[in-house]
């Protein structure tokens, strides 16, 4: 078996910019390769030196010229071509033998890097991955501070050994560009970007992120001081400060009423968490507010159970005098949560102005049935057995209207520490039209660390098992309870028998 070539980009110089996975490459590779100028020494091996150990093989691919003249019959293409099938050969030995090669490279391996002439000698006759790093140009924009395009802006990369006119013309037609290559060719790009009327907008950057960096507007720059590893940005002519619309609260801001879905993080839905990432301020029941990840910029507003007229009040004063304000459920909002508490606030004359959304979340229905397998496939009755906020007797008529209209019932609130009779009674009203052996799931903190899903039937179902944390799912005379894996499942066909 052979080894793998790695073209593994170490970013613009800083040895903190290298990305985790290049370091872990450089320590465990068996061959590290490198190129370096007649002189022999390795920039790139510096800034990897660090992740290096005792023992591996190191190959110094040292160019035989950099800008000099030479009498090699190929000229000064020749003689490096010749280098690079030479470095080639080198590296596809250890190939052969098995060992794996990281080539280091200064920036990205791929952007204007050594490591692509032996990538395209070796990637199609050996395992090879390439690793991205940070490029200069990167490196160069975070230094300076400056935004390299915004929007619709174009950004032009060129090398600095083009001819003038062709630099000046391509200055000209770009929003942004970077010119890499510059030592010898400085005062050449100074022209150019002089004859483009860009002079002024450039900036010099040399050697970004070590500690030899060197940032100064490119026009005042001594040619006789411009290494190699130096390049020109002009960056986004946008504005460098951003000067927002309005600086403090002045007029409404709004509500958004969120869903946190059933559990944590994973059941939260994407735009819930843009909603929650923008909020100023959190309104909520305690332990639902805790349930959003932390953040010291916003207001987060725990309040009781018992306030939830209060509690949309209360946002929506915020939002009047600004916030932007994130009430949170569990569950779905709209579903014996906040939405309805706080569209009905909203009804207030005073809180005409105040934008109010719901954003959706998952139902723990939907989270229950989900794990026992499909029994809402068919048409199904949601209904809370709370008698707080509406007489046991209508809660009493709508179960014995859903079990006589053959509906799938999802039960919230089925129990408290305070209300402890109810799902005996419901059972009993459910079985004056139900089959004993109707299947009943019983879901208790789906999502969360105490998760259980217990299958049992109506007629067997135990109210001592029940408690708040627990929905109840009773199936139709069409639901059905299936071996599968070694557990229960249940689904209810979506066909109804005629």
């Amino acid at each position: 078996m052979t080894g793998t070539l790695y073209g593994v980009g170490l970013g613009p110089g800083d040895p903190e910019l290298m990305t985790v996975k290049a370091a872990r490459l450089i320590g465990a590779a068996d061959v590290i390769a490198y190129h370096a100028a007649r002189h022999g020494r390795s920039i790139a091996r510096s800034i990897a030196a660090h992740h290096m150990r005792d023992g591996q093989i190191e190959e110094l691919l040292q160019y035989p010229l950099t800008t000099e003249t030479t009498d090699h019959p190929g000229g000064y293409q020749g003689a490096l071509d010749d280098f690079y099938a030479d470095c080639a050969t080198r590296l596809a030995a250890h190939l052969d033998a098995g060992r794996d090669v990281v080539v280091l490279c200064e920036g990205d391996p791929l952007f204007y890097g050594s490591y692509m002439h032996m990538h395209k000698r070796l990637a199609h006759h050996y395992p090879a991955e390439v690793v991205p790093g940070v490029t200069s140009i990167a490196g160069a924009s975070a230094v300076l501070g400056r935004p390299l395009v915004e929007r619709d802006e174009t950004l032009t990369v060129l090398p600095g050994t083009l001819p003038a006119d062709v630099l000046a013309e391509k200055l000209r037609g770009t929003d942004s560009a970077a010119v890499l290559k510059l030592g010898r060719t400085f005062e050449k790009v100074r022209d150019a970007l002089a004859e483009a009327g860009r002079l002024n907008e450039a900036w010099y950057v040399e050697r970004a992120t070590t500690d030899a960096q060197r940032v100064a507007p490119l026009k005042d720059v001594d040619p006789g001081q411009v290494p190699y590893f130096s390049l020109a940005l002009v960056p986004s002519p946008a504005q460098l400060t951003f000067v927002p619309e309005t600086t403090g609260r002045t007029g409404p801001g709004e509500v958004a009423v969120v869903g946190l879905g059933p559990a944590g993080r994973p059941w939260l839905t994407p735009e819930a968490q843009e909603v929650l990432a923008a909020a100023t301020d959190l309104v909520g029941y305690g332990p639902y507010v805790d349930r959003v990840a932390p953040n010291p910029r916003q207001t987060r507003h725990r309040t009781d159970n018992r306030v939830e007229a209060e509690r949309a009040r209360h946002a929506l004063e915020l939002a009047l005098a600004g916030a932007r304000v994130a009430v949170v459920s569990s569950g779905d909002p709209g579903v014996f949560a906040m939405a309805s508490a706080v569209l009905e606030a909203a009804a207030d004359p005073r809180y005409a102005d105040v934008p109010v959304r719901v954003v959706p979340g998952l139902t723990a229905a939907q989270a229950v049935a989900s794990r026992a397998g499909a029994p809402l496939g068919h048409d199904y009755c949601v209904l809370s057995l709370s008698d707080q906020l509406k007489p046991w007797e209508v809660v009493a008529d709508r179960i014995s209207a859903a079990a006589r209209a053959d509906l799938v019932l999802a039960i919230y609130n089925p129990a408290s520490k305070t209300r402890t009779w109810q799902v005996a009674a419901a059972r009993d009203l459910l079985l004056e039209h139900r089959d004993p052996a109707t299947p009943v799931v019983v879901g208790r903190d789906v999502g969360g660390a105490h998760e259980s899903v217990t299958v049992t039937t109506l007629g067997d179902l135990d109210p001592a098992t029940v408690d708040m944390r627990c929905l109840l799912i009773v199936g139709s005379s069409t639901t059905r309870v299936v071996e599968r894996v070694g557990r229960a499942t249940v689904y209810t066909p979506r066909r109804y028998p005629v």
